[in-house]
């Protein structure tokens, strides 16, 4: 195979991609390779087991641009996700190249880092369980008790109460930088409306939120709970934690299950989402008022809506079609909840 080399002598990332499409590439040797693009990474489904390679990319929240930097990305990623996943995330393999050939965990010296999984049956993820219209009760039960449990276990993260409300404001900030940008097009007035509301609840309950932070309720928790990274055929596995920047790591559990609520919403499986929410807030016995919960879903869905949107910022964004109906189907569910928040603070505080 002729290698074209980068800039730097290594070989060159399109290289590295069509080296490890093949079956060659892997012993034993899987019938098949399949190829799938991320917004950060490659990943090669081979047999049964799973390789990712991160894209030498580098964004506001992310810097995997150097070799160190993919490999310490690649470590972190093996250590965090054994957390929730521990007999899937297997090692981090070196690709080596040695007399001009790539090598998957060769002897030569290292010109990138993957990270090996077990695969999983995706017939069996909480995404397409619920697509499907096969996700039970049951289903939901073992998925509230391995969250409880990793919660229970959880790290928590001292922050200062005042940084901690900053920061909040800083993301309504940005929701509407983006959202307001006129070359998306989107309506203006909704933007509007949903951050207003933010900023009258973090204003009027912001109390509640610190309150959190002091009775040690905020965590290292997963960070990027989604419908499609949760597989519950047999043990819960849940993948894909967000390795790459810890601070978006840290949160109260509640918020990542209003984000996961919410998820099961935009599939079609509101009651889920409201289950899950009711059933781990059981479980830990430390739920917050149900105001702080919509709160917090309505954050999740503005800021999915600019993630969603902010793709087309990319100079050649995948599926380009995708994101604005995305992003104002967001847009949608944090309409609704800013105008359950309106309704609840006309009550007293907590209810």
């Amino acid at each position: 195979m002729q290698l074209t080399a980068a800039a730097n002598g290594a070989p060159a990332l399109a290289d590295k991609v069509a080296f490890l499409s093949r079956p060659s590439a892997y012993d034993p040797a899987p019938g098949t390779v399949t190829l799938r693009e991320t917004h950060m990474s490659w990943v090669f489904l081979a047999g049964e087991r799973v390789y990712k390679l991160k894209k030498p990319v580098r964004f506001p929240y992310l810097d995997f641009s150097t070799l160190a930097r993919r490999e310490a990305a690649c470590r972190a990623e093996l250590r965090l996700n054994r957390r929730l996943a521990p007999d899937v995330y297997l090692d981090v393999v070196p690709l080596t190249l040695r007399d001009g050939a790539l090598a998957l965990g060769g002897d030569g010296p290292p010109v990138d880092w993957l990270v090996a999984m077990r695969r999983l049956d995706e017939r069996f993820t909480l995404e397409r369980l619920i697509e499907e219209g096969r996700v039970t009760a049951s289903h939901l039960d073992r998925l509230a008790q391995t969250l409880a449990h990793f919660y229970r276990g959880a790290q928590p993260v001292f922050l200062s109460p005042a940084v901690h409300l900053a920061d909040w404001r800083k993301a309504f900030d940005d929701n509407k930088r983006v959202l307001l940008d006129p070359r998306f097009g989107l309506p203006a007035g909704i933007v509007h409306d949903i951050d207003r509301m933010q900023r009258r609840f973090l204003d009027a309950r912001g109390a509640a939120i610190a309150a959190r932070l002091r009775q040690r309720r905020v965590i290292d928790g997963h960070g990027d709970l989604r419908p499609e990274h949760i597989f519950l055929g047999g043990r819960v596995s849940i993948i894909d934690c967000l390795e790459f920047n810890d601070r978006l790591r840290i949160n109260d559990p509640f918020d990542e299950i209003a984000f996961l609520s919410l998820e099961c919403e935009r599939l079609g499986a509101l009651w889920a989402g409201d289950y899950l929410w009711r059933r781990v807030k059981v479980l830990l016995r430390d739920g917050p008022a149900d105001e702080l919960f919509v709160f917090y879903r309505c954050h999740r869905a503005a800021l999915r809506a600019r993630l969603a949107i902010a793709h087309l910022y990319e100079e050649h964004p995948r599926t380009p079609d995708k994101w604005p109906r995305l992003c104002r189907a967001y847009l949608g569910m944090a309409l609704r909840g800013a105008r359950d928040l309106e309704l609840m603070l006309r009550r007293p505080s907590g209810r």
